[in-house]
């Protein structure tokens, strides 16, 4: 379109597609589609042997999902992405991919609390170890790594934490031992580009702020390009050695003309063709609704979320407000350089009387949504001591920050006004 850097308003409205070259369609078509009509037997040869790169078949890429995914790649700065079902799943390839049964990841612990029982049981009884290390001492992970240790993994805004990810320091460590750091990077689309500051991969639950409508579940995973698999070729076997899985392809020398997307493709045609969690057309339509008014959202999001951290800050029954612009030291420095557009649509606080209180504070509710969901258009809260995360044990709920007075807030698009008085009459619901 032009040779000079697009803005990111800009690319949410136009990246990865002009007009349909057969009808001249502005709006992305829906192509509610499970399969395509080959050309000739040459050119369906040429698509599985990885000669070319085209449609086989939805469960593995679709023309509605394909708009999607350069969109999101875009916006990042990676060279390709693949949409897949949701967010969990993403998380769970972008492992997988590259880490096998005896191999091992080491996770920041300030993760979700889905995402923490996904590494601390499933992957588990997959045979790949997840050890989760304090993310305030990037050299952690360094010290859990080990011969079989493939990934590195964090959250740049963890959910409920939200204290910013060191998102440099620990990429350093990793490049320098052949490790790529996957950032999850949900709850700051367009904040912050992880892939920037030296992660290799990228995942996002779609479903959340880039969607922004509540209705669409999907997920997706960025590849930045920009990690030299080949260089690390005893440390990342799965790219680097004959794959059973796909005719005995080496990864990393068998789309070499195709471009820096060795781990994407794997990805795509090994991991998502035979898991098959594909996100459908209708799902990454409706995302890509959302992510045109992305840049817009993000900013109010941002600024309601830090006039309610303020608010709470004074409120006598709020013991601690946990959002970024409420920090300080190293974690607020964190936040100013990682997050440079804005502190994000979160915030958690604190209630003095506890799991009852979270819960009387709920109830009192009247706008603002309890639902298990983030990045929603419209105001959310829950109290996850009283819901999914009572599950996780004790040593999960410290690390990932679950306290039982602790409240998450998703702040949405409403005005000011609004939100902060259903806040109010709900704090004097908890009294």
């Amino acid at each position: 379109m032009t040779d000079r850097p697009l803005h990111p308003e800009t690319l949410a409205l136009h990246a990865g597609w002009r007009a349909d070259p057969s009808t001249g369609s502005v709006a992305v078509p829906i192509h509610q589609t499970t399969s395509y009509q080959f050309r000739d037997t040459e050119h369906a040869s040429a698509l599985f042997a990885l000669q070319e790169l085209g449609n086989i078949y939805t469960r593995i890429m679709n023309p509605t999902t394909d708009v999607l995914e350069k969109r999101v790649a875009a916006l990042d700065g990676g060279v390709a992405a693949l949409g897949v079902a949701s967010g969990q799943a993403a998380s769970a390839m972008a492992l997988q991919t590259i880490a096998k049964a005896g191999d091992n990841v080491v996770s920041s612990t300030a993760l979700y609390g889905g995402t923490w029982n996904l590494f601390a049981n499933t992957l588990r009884d997959q045979g790949i170890e997840v050890r989760f290390v304090d993310p305030a001492d990037p050299r952690s992970f360094e010290r859990a790594t080990d011969a079989r240790t493939r990934a590195y993994y964090a959250e740049t805004l963890p959910n409920p934490k939200l204290e910013v990810f060191p998102i440099a320091e620990v990429a350093a460590i990793g490049r320098a031992l052949g490790i790529p750091l996957v950032m999850d990077n949900t709850a700051a689309p367009l904040l912050c580009r992880p892939l920037d500051h030296g992660a290799a991969v990228v995942v996002y639950s779609a479903t959340k702020y880039l969607g922004g409508h509540g209705t669409s579940i999907g997920g997706l995973i960025v590849d930045g390009g920009s990690f030299d698999w080949a260089a690390a070729a005893d440390r990342q076997p799965a790219l680097n050695s004959p794959d059973p899985s796909y005719h005995g392809a080496i990864w990393t020398q068998a789309v070499q003309a195709l471009g820096p997307i060795a781990y994407i493709l794997r990805a795509r045609t090994v991991l998502l063709r035979d898991l098959g969690a594909a996100i459908s057309p209708f799902n990454a339509f409706q995302i890509l609704q959302g992510i045109e008014t992305l840049p817009l959202r993000m900013s109010r999001h941002c600024e309601n979320a830090a006039r309610v951290a303020d608010w709470l800050a004074r409120q006598g029954q709020v013991t601690r407000v946990i959002h970024p612009s409420q920090q300080k030291g190293d974690v607020r420095a964190r936040a100013d350089r990682y997050l440079a557009g804005g502190f994000g649509g979160l915030v958690g606080f604190e209630l003095a009387g506890g799991v009852d209180a979270g819960r009387k504070f709920i109830d009192g509710l009247e706008l603002l949504y309890h639902v298990a969901n983030i990045g929603d258009a419209r105001s959310l809260a829950i109290h996850p001591a009283s819901t999914t995360h009572s599950q996780l044990d004790a040593e999960a709920q410290t690390a990932t920050g679950v306290s039982p007075g602790y409240v998450r807030l998703s702040i949405g698009l409403e005005h000011i006004d609004d939100i902060i008085a259903d806040l109010d009459r709900a704090l004097s619901a908890a009294a």
